[in-house]
């Protein structure tokens, strides 16, 4: 199994459930699990304004804090192992420009910008190039992820066909319950929104947030259906049965104000999140043991590739036989 996330700031819930609580989910369900920091990726965005090898170092405490176990998971930054954009290179010679153009990611940027990086354009690409050198079978992956498994598997069908089977053809793991986290204002929840609800944030922070969440005008009385409710939809991922059940009578016997609800799913969150947030400052203290998961990952994903890169040198006529 393998995946990852770009370091591109402080994962919000969405990441969470998304993707993030999978790996922690699946990190025993197979032989081998590699988890990557996506800096390469992360400078698709404008760099001048991310501190890509902090925010690198921040997400890799954010996994261990959400409980990944370095005993189970090899975990290590993208930039440990160069020989994903060689493999990249070679895989850009064998796709077209009008292919790539179709991804969503490259419209959704064409789309909000005049004009767009080659990064950002080839982002499939070199997310090919991840997932393929490491011979990866599950890819733990967002919904919207879901059309770059494809094209990975294009780029594998198409590598193999030319120059002879080496690449497997990966395949995608969705929660289907959790697929899109809805964010505080109803859309998906997203850093590009300001929608988020911070993963680590303070218990304060976190309230605060909670109640700024738009209702609507409806009186205290008044019966309501809460599954018409961005508040109880975002509840929904932190609560227990009875906490549901909670939550659902309060909205639908009426007698309860929106100020005490919020109240009630800001104390269920926090919670949910006090154990791996009390985890989280205690590595703080321990950047060390960090780094050294971090070089150790990156070694041993490093060598994996090399060994793999090896095959594709000479499958492609670069290293004779």
């Amino acid at each position: 199994m393998l995946s990852g996330v770009k370091p591109t700031g402080r994962p919000h819930i969405g990441n969470y459930f998304g993707a993030m609580k999978q790996f922690v989910d699946l990190q025993s369900d197979f032989d081998e699990v590699f988890v990557f920091i996506a800096d390469y990726h992360a400078m698709t965005s404008d760099t001048k304004k991310l501190l890509i090898g902090q925010n690198s170092i921040e997400l890799a405490l954010d996994y261990l804090a959400i409980g990944l176990d370095p005993e189970k998971v090899i975990l290590f930054r993208q930039s440990s192992v160069p020989q994903v954009t060689e493999l990249s290179w070679i895989f850009s010679c064998l796709v077209t420009m009008p292919y790539l153009m179709r991804a969503h990611a490259f419209k959704d940027a064409e789309a909000k910008k005049k004009e767009v990086n080659v990064g950002t354009f080839n982002y499939p690409v070199l997310m090919s190039a991840d997932i393929l050198i490491q011979d990866a079978d599950i890819v733990p992956v967002g919904n919207d992820q879901k059309q770059h498994l494809e094209i990975a598997r294009e780029i594998a069908r198409k590598f193999n066909t030319q120059y002879g089977m080496i690449f497997k053809e990966p395949q995608e793991k969705i929660l289907e319950e959790t697929e899109t986290v809805i964010g505080i204002d109803g859309q998906k929840m997203s850093k590009s929104y300001g929608n988020t609800i911070p993963l680590f944030a303070t218990d304060e922070e976190t309230e605060k947030i909670i109640m700024s969440v738009p209702m609507d005008s409806k009186g205290i009385d008044e019966k309501k259906n809460p599954d018409d409710y961005n508040l109880y939809k975002i509840a929904k991922l932190f609560t227990n049965e009875n906490q549901d059940k909670e939550i659902r009578s309060m909205f639908e016997n009426g007698g309860v104000g929106y100020a005490e609800i919020k109240k009630y799913v800001a104390n269920v969150i926090n919670n949910y999140l006090k154990e791996m947030r009390e985890r989280r400052k205690e590595l703080e203290n321990n950047r060390d043991y960090v780094l050294e998961i971090l070089e150790k990952g990156g070694k041993i994903a490093r060598e994996r590739a090399e060994k793999k890169m090896e095959e594709v040198r000479v499958k492609c006529g670069l290293n004779a036989e």
